[in-house]
């Protein structure tokens, strides 16, 4: 798609936002939302690589061989995403989910090695290279071409990766410094994605509670340690993410212009904050009006698609995202929950789904709100403390100060977490297999992060160079990812060296 956006397009754009905001603030004053049980879903983002376990260009050629719509490409043509169905929180669903999410990747995992490649579920993959970052790699679909030139035209010049990195030990911090002419270093950035439906009164506290939980979701999950053969954050998709979408020039960063990877800057009491935030602060990347009039929509008793507020939410990328949709004609309203790395297993996966589901009802049940004890600002430097350090990341949190993440989700979160999930009807089977998970994960202090960064040391140690160090990892990865069993449970890293 080559859109030439002319100034009538972006007023009838701002017109078009402005009435869906209208549109949904009456909606919300009466109340029009799906008032049903919790719902929860899952998107997960994958990396296909070649027998080398370097990232093969293959998307679409799996995606044919897969012939799923459950599947879908990513901006990558190494990325593919698989979407589960949502379904309620209560009963045995999480393990049904489990279930079902083995037996697509297997699936998918099947078609895929009869395409000649492998999938691998991490938060970036370790063997990519800058040249993987070429344009020509990107995914064939119109909008990624659209939203790559409107990014870039925007800056007005090439996209600046800047990261220094956390020791391993023994060693020295390692920077990253470099440029590319277009978005796709976003592409390294591979995603556990878990939606949350809520009802409308109470979306304010659950988004409140998401935001305090992120930095602590992010230390105990961390599962993205390597950027183009550099050590860097535990869970580096932070920044890059942040800086490979970054419409902002240097100038507009140091006056304080918001990024469209963004955290938030303050406490809500409405979803419509949210949104109205959106068109208020960022300007319009993608200028695709519909001709639904959303207020004539609503005195027909129809639930409008607010198509233009659902385009231009999906071009800032906040880390808990609010969403509107419409499900057999009636709307809802629902958590994008964005910090979890993918992988390592399936497991994993789901045991940092249940932690967040939990823990962010438990929360919302508190007498005393957390947000109104503690300020926002201090939530988002959480954020940025426990993808930087994992699990070594001391973070605060109201009565008790400043504290370890894996103290902290042992001490106090991981029994609210608990409370949280048997209020939403999960059933002691379910509630308790996941969250041992998060327990045992805390209590040995393991994450996908602290064995690749221990086992790309061991490969080092025995004479290995740093990109066969990455690949020898990759290897042990893929096994033990394929054995479900959960990261804690790895063995120390001991891979061969026959690559």
């Amino acid at each position: 798609m080559d859109a030439v956006y002319t100034k009538r397009d972006l007023r009838r754009y701002r017109e078009k936002s402005q009435l869906c905001l209208d549109a949904l603030a009456w909606m919300l004053a009466e109340d029009c939302f799906c008032a049903g049980p919790e719902q929860m879903g899952l998107e997960l983002e994958l990396n296909l690589i070649d027998e080398n376990v370097d990232p093969a260009m293959a998307n679409q050629t799996v995606l044919k061989h897969i012939d799923d719509p459950a599947f879908q490409a990513e901006l990558g043509q190494h990325n593919i995403e698989v979407n589960v169905a949502p379904r309620p929180l209560a009963g045995d669903e999480a393990l049904e989910l489990e279930r079902e999410l083995r037996a697509v990747l297997n699936t998918a995992d099947d078609a895929a090695r009869a395409a000649g490649v492998g999938l691998v579920m991490i938060g970036i993959l370790p063997t990519l290279r800058s040249d993987h970052f070429d344009r020509r790699w990107m995914s064939p679909q119109s909008r990624y071409a659209l939203l790559n030139k409107q990014i870039l035209a925007a800056r007005s010049e090439d996209l600046e990766l800047d990261m220094e990195g956390v020791p391993l030990a023994g060693g020295h911090a390692e920077r990253l410094r470099c440029s590319a002419d277009s978005v796709l270093p976003e592409s390294g950035c591979t995603s556990v994605q878990l939606h949350l439906q809520v009802a409308s009164d109470g979306f304010a506290a659950h988004w409140n509670a998401a935001q305090a939980l992120a930095g602590v979701q992010v230390a105990v999950a961390a599962n993205s340690p390597f950027l183009l053969g550099r050590a860097l954050w535990h869970e580096t998709r932070i920044p890059l993410f942040q800086q490979a979408t970054d419409t902002r020039s240097p100038e507009l960063r140091n006056q304080g212009v918001r990024p469209r990877v963004w955290f938030g800057e303050r406490w809500i009491t409405s979803i419509f904050d949210l949104f109205e935030e959106n068109v208020r602060y960022f300007a319009p990347l993608l200028l695709q009006t519909q001709d639904e009039d959303p207020l004539a929509v609503l005195a027909t008793g129809c639930a409008p698609l607010l198509s233009e507020l659902r385009l231009h939410n999906s071009t800032i990328w906040r880390w808990n995202r609010p969403v509107y949709d419409v499900a057999n004609g009636v709307p809802h309203l629902r958590i994008e929950n964005r910090v979890l790395p993918a992988g390592p297993t399936v497991i994993d996966v789901l045991a940092n789904a249940a932690f967040f589901f939990g823990a962010t009802r438990g929360l919302t049940e508190l007498e005393v709100p957390v947000w109104s004890q503690m300020s926002f600002h201090v939530a988002q430097d959480n954020l940025y403390a426990g993808a930087r350090l994992g699990m070594d990341a001391y973070l605060y949190w109201p009565g008790i100060g400043w504290v370890r993440s894996d103290e902290l989700v042992l001490r106090t979160l991981l029994p609210l977490a608990h409370d949280g999930l048997r209020s939403c009807g999960m059933s002691d089977a379910a509630r308790e297999r996941y969250l041992a998970v998060i327990e045992q994960r805390c209590a040995a202090r393991r994450t996908g992060a602290s064995w690749q960064r221990a086992t790309v040391q061991t490969l080092t140690a025995q004479g290995a160079d740093r990109p066969a160090a990455l690949a020898g990892m990759l290897r042990g990865y893929l096994e033990h990812m394929h054995s479900n069993q959960p990261v804690h449970a790895w063995p120390q890293p001991q891979p061969a060296l026959h690559l």
